[in-house]
């Protein structure tokens, strides 16, 4: 059953069942994130929602293999048709239950347990949570969120967080945001070369997006990035805390959307640091212990001019 949050005249609308996603966000007649078609809802397709919560992992973890720096090696499913890597963790494939819901709050929760295929998703218990917050002043409105991990397994284990909230997307949008590298990758999304995110790489200032074909991790994100609408008069603004230092960027060729994805870490960190490699943002929890991080997603009606 959909949780709808209601502020002003913008509204959310939380799927608990498919995935904790996110619907919709709107304000009036406008759409913040892209809106989840009924045939998706229908078929249970979260893939196809507005955002869904990346946890114990975000991106891709290759081969769908774990690996340990103690040299244990945990197989994991591959949970995403014929693609060859375990992705984007099991938070997204999972039904969450309603632990709190008011006006324009709610508080999401679910417990992953490693028992038979749930072993397969992450060999790992933990418990997590999303919290969202609902607010808007005339023609702006925010919509907090939040992301908590807690270990209910007795060992340690690598872990990280994150969102893929996907943008209405059309040949004027403008992005923008500041990052010091990116990965380079293969043809399975996979990283290959770090490099200065310069020339074709740079959205410092933001940029129409029309032209762009991406799928890539950008490091020393900044914590900020803002979205331009010029045809619907519509600026958006994400922040994210400092848990979140690197921002994936999707932007596929011929479609009328893209996903903008605050996380915690680059694509197969937790393998990458087995392997003694440093940067990869990879969180060990301890058992018992807990993280969480937040992002923030605001938007503002105004004149089509002012905006990039």
């Amino acid at each position: 059953m959909p949780l709808r949050l209601a502020a002003g005249d913008a509204t959310v609308t939380l799927l608990p069942a498919l995935g904790g996603a996110i619907a919709s966000f709107t304000i009036g007649a406008q759409d913040v994130l892209r809106p989840t078609p009924r045939e998706a809802l229908a078929a249970g397709n979260v893939r196809a929602t507005a955002c869904y919560p990346l946890v114990p992992y975000s991106n891709r973890i290759a081969a769908a293999a774990l690996h340990l720096p103690d040299g244990t090696r945990h197989a994991l499913a591959r949970n995403c048709g014929d693609h060859p890597h375990a992705i984007h963790g099991v938070g997204w494939q999972r039904a969450w239950d309603v632990a709190h819901a008011e006006a324009a709050r709610a508080l999401l929760c679910f417990e992953h347990r490693p028992v038979g295929e749930g072993a397969r998703a992450w060999p790992f218990a933990f418990r997590a949570t999303q919290a969202f917050a609902l607010a808007a002043d005339g023609d702006r409105a925010t919509l907090d969120v939040s992301l908590a991990i807690e270990s209910t397994d007795p060992r340690p284990f690598p872990f990280g967080l994150g969102w893929h909230p996907f943008f209405p997307r059309d040949d004027v949008t403008h992005l923008g945001f500041g990052a010091k590298a990116v990965w380079e990758t293969d043809g399975t999304r996979l990283p290959t070369r770090h490099v200065a995110a310069d020339g074709p790489w740079r959205f410092d200032p933001s940029r129409t997006i029309s032209d762009v074909m991406l799928d890539h991790v950008f490091t020393g994100w900044d914590g900020r990035a803002c979205i331009g609408r010029r045809r619907q008069g519509l600026a958006v603004s994400i922040e994210a805390d400092t848990a979140l230092t690197c921002l994936v960027v999707y932007v596929p060729a011929g479609r009328d959307y893209f996903a903008v994805e605050p996380v915690t870490h680059i694509t197969d960190a937790f393998n990458r640091m087995a392997r003694g490699e440093p940067g990869t943002g990879t969180r060990t929890l301890a058992p018992g212990e807990a993280y969480s991080c937040r992002m923030r997603l605001t938007c503002a009606r105004t004149s089509a001019t002012s905006i990039p």
